[in-house]
């Protein structure tokens, strides 16, 4: 066990490394963050930031002087930097899990190759894959960058092999994968924990809805049949052993009108998704974070009561700051902004969680909220 009172590492600065921080400060840790940015969520409530690029050098050794384990807070970390910190300490998740999820080809093969289904994609490597790729199959479809994509960025929705090339263009001629666009009836997630003793537990199951790319309220317990909810925990349980994942992940997936689940792609960090579990469950997914990192037994990841999570974009500031009182005037309303200086379109900035006895009526009450905040 790394006891309370020692530092903990972080590499990233953004809105979930800030929640990790203040769960990790809440239980008697101190935190140290190493980020770029000059100003960043993480790195303003963290007991120390090291701004820095992720490679360099002597952050890497400073930051391993001083943590006995490290972890991070979003995909793109390059695997590289958690190679060197894990030869002089704890390193949660280990560099080969995030090397296949920052890589849609390689994450792909990986849950085909574990057995798991994916949607109809094609690998696009090279101008001499896409020349040779009979398309039809995969029309209409989303190519998307095979990494460094995000919430929407570096994809292109193509209906046409014309626009599929224009795309490819467009996307700078570099690795992708073409997904056939599937007629969903649903989106859900599970985020899942391993500890380093192989223990392994999963949240309850998130039905997502998204609006352009970007997750726009999550629904716990997800609307589906128990049957489809267990197979979807069972498939993530699956992936985390298979990468033998030492963390929080999460695993996004589509629901057909069939029945059929497919897995979308594996997120190796906690997940906007699970941020209901703040508020919702006895045990947050930053507080699973924590515990993992520093040898802790894993908490109870129980719901309290049904939630949905609201994301807060950039938009909502078109008109200056919002009036936070429309939704703290619901009193099972919980808050929850970033920190972030500079609110821009499409900019996760905040977002709210609103608790109560039945999903429906959460719903409602949230539709209620959004039209106020609409009304200046």
């Amino acid at each position: 066990m790394i006891a309370p009172g020692s530092w903990l590492g972080l590499l990233g600065g953004g809105q979930l490394g800030r929640m990790f921080t203040m769960a990790a400060q809440s239980m008697g840790y101190k935190v140290m963050v190493l980020d770029p940015g000059a100003h960043s969520p993480a790195g303003s409530v963290a007991d120390r930031h090291i701004q820095a690029d992720y490679l360099d050098r002597p952050a890497l050794e400073e930051l391993a002087r001083h943590c006995k384990a490290a972890t991070t807070e979003f995909e793109n970390v390059p695997a590289e930097s958690l190679a060197f910190l894990a030869q002089h300490c704890l390193v949660s998740p280990a560099a080969e899990s995030v090397s296949i999820a920052q890589d849609r080809i390689r994450e792909k093969r990986f849950l085909s190759g574990i057995g798991i289904g994916v949607g109809p994609f094609a690998v696009i490597e090279s101008t001499s894959d896409l020349q040779a790729l009979d398309a039809t199959p995969f029309l209409p479809g989303v190519l998307k960058l095979s990494r460094l994509g995000y919430d929407g960025k570096g994809q292109v929705r193509v209906r046409t092999v014309e626009q599929l090339h224009a795309a490819y263009d467009q996307l700078g001629g570099k690795p992708c994968v073409l997904e056939r666009l599937l007629d969903l009836s649903k989106e859900i997630s599970v985020v899942a924990v391993r500890d380093f003793d192989g223990e392994i537990t999963t949240f309850p199951v998130s039905e997502n809805e998204h609006v352009d790319g970007i997750l726009d309220l999550s629904i716990v317990p997800a609307r589906v049949e128990d049957r489809v909810a267990e197979q979807a925990r069972q498939a993530t349980l699956q992936v985390a052993q298979a990468l033998d994942y030492r963390g929080v992940l999460c695993v996004e997936y589509f629901l057909l009108h069939d029945g059929r689940l497919l897995a979308n792609e594996i997120a190796p960090r906690p997940h906007n998704s699970g941020h209901y579990t703040i508020d919702a469950c006895i045990t947050s997914q930053f507080e699973q974070q924590a515990r993992v990192l520093a040898r802790l037994p894993l908490g109870d990841t129980a719901l309290h009561c049904p939630a949905v999570m609201v994301n807060l974009l950039g938009d909502a500031w078109s008109d200056g700051e919002p009036d936070w009182r429309k939704i703290l005037a619901h009193p099972r309303a919980k808050l929850h902004l970033y920190g972030k200086a500079e609110a821009r379109p499409g900019r996760k900035m905040g977002h709210f969680t609103l608790l109560g006895e039945d999903t429906t009526t959460i719903i409602d009450s949230v539709r209620d909220i959004r039209s106020a905040l609409m009304q200046h």
